[in-house]
C-alpha cells in the first residue's frame, strides 16, 4: 500500500515527494501526517542541510481531497485545517534549514499556499497556481491570506483570491510569486542544482536568514533592526563565519559545516 509520501536523500539534500498521483497529489489525513513527519525528521537530523519538496506525476498538489472533506465518517473541515494544514505551515517556516519547492504541474488551493509557505519556489513552464478556495464556497487556508498579500501586494493577492483565475508560471515569476520558470524537463534537475547548491552553503547563517525573514513579517523597523544585530552577533560566532573569511582571505573555496 502506498504511503502518499517518498522521501529519498541526495548528498545533504532531503528529497521529500507527494506521492499521490492518481489523486494528482491531493491531502487526505495519512498524507497530510506523512510530510508533517517527514519536515520533524528534517529538522531533526543534522545529516539534513537543505529540503527538496515536488510532487510525482502531472500535478504538484491539487489541494484537499474532496471526496474526504465531505465525507460524514472522515475528520471535517475544521480537523483538516488544525490538524493537517496549519501544522505543515508551521513546520515549513520554523525548519532552520532551506527549503526549495518544484512545482510539477497544477497547485492548486492548499497545494499552491504550501508551495507559498517554502523558501524558493521554481516552476516548469506548464505549472499554474490557483486559489480555487471561491470556486468551492471556501476561503483560503494553509496561509495563504498571510503569505500571498505579502509576496505579490493586498489587491492582486484579494484579486486572485476572489476571482480564482489561474496564473501560468510565467505570470507567478513576473508578480514575484516565485523565483523563476524553467523547462518542464529540466525542472527537477534545476530545482535539486539549487537545493544542492544551498546544502553546502552556511546553512545555520541561511538559518538565522530565515528565522529574520519569518520575523519581519510583524516587526517594526527598530525591532527588525535589533533583530538583525542578534542574528549577526551569532552568526559572527560561527564556525562558517571563520571559514568564510578565512576562505576569502587566502582565495580558496570554503568549506562550510553548517554551524
Amino acid at each position: 500500500m502506498s504511503t502518499f509520501i517518498r522521501t529519498a536523500m541526495e548528498g545533504s539534500v532531503y528529497k521529500i515527494t507527494l506521492d499521490r498521483p492518481d489523486k494528482f497529489n491531493s491531502f487526505n489525513r495519512e498524507m497530510a501526517l506523512l510530510l508533517q513527519a517527514e519536515l520533524d525528521v528534517a529538522a531533526k537530523d543534522d545529516a539534513i542541510r537543505a529540503v527538496f519538496l515536488t510532487g510525482e506525476g502531472k500535478a504538484f498538489c491539487a489541494g484537499q481531497d474532496l471526496a474526504e472533506a465531505i465525507d460524514i465518517s472522515g475528520p471535517g473541515i475544521e480537523r483538516i485545517v488544525r490538524e493537517h494544514y496549519n501544522p505543515i505551515v508551521l513546520k515549513l517556516r520554523a525548519l532552520e534549514k532551506p527549503v526549495v519547492c518544484a512545482v510539477n504541474g497544477v497547485a492548486a488551493g492548499a497545494g499552491a499556499n504550501i508551495a507559498l509557505a517554502c523558501d524558493i519556489i521554481i516552476a516548469g513552464q506548464s505549472a499554474s497556481f490557483i486559489q480555487a478556495f471561491s470556486k468551492i464556497g471556501l476561503v483560503p487556508d494553509n496561509g495563504g491570506s498571510f503569505f500571498l498579500p505579502r509576496i505579490i501586494g493586498f489587491g492582486k493577492a484579494a484579486a486572485l483570491m476572489m476571482l480564482g483565475d489561474k496564473v501560468t508560471a510565467e505570470e507567478a515569476e513576473k508578480m514575484g510569486m516565485i523565483y523563476k520558470v524553467v523547462a518542464d524537463d529540466k525542472l527537477q534537475e534545476e530545482a535539486m542544482k539549487i537545493a544542492i547548491t544551498l546544502s553546502k552553503m552556511p546553512t545555520g547563517a541561511i538559518g538565522l536568514t530565515k528565522r529574520m525573514l519569518n520575523k519581519s513579517m510583524n516587526n517594526t523597523l527598530s525591532q527588525q533592526l535589533e533583530c538583525e544585530a542578534e542574528m549577526q552577533v551569532q552568526a559572527a560566532l560561527s564556525y562558517d563565519y571563520k571559514e568564510g573569511v578565512d576562505a576569502f582571505l587566502n582565495k580558496r573555496k570554503p568549506i562550510f559545516k553548517g554551524f
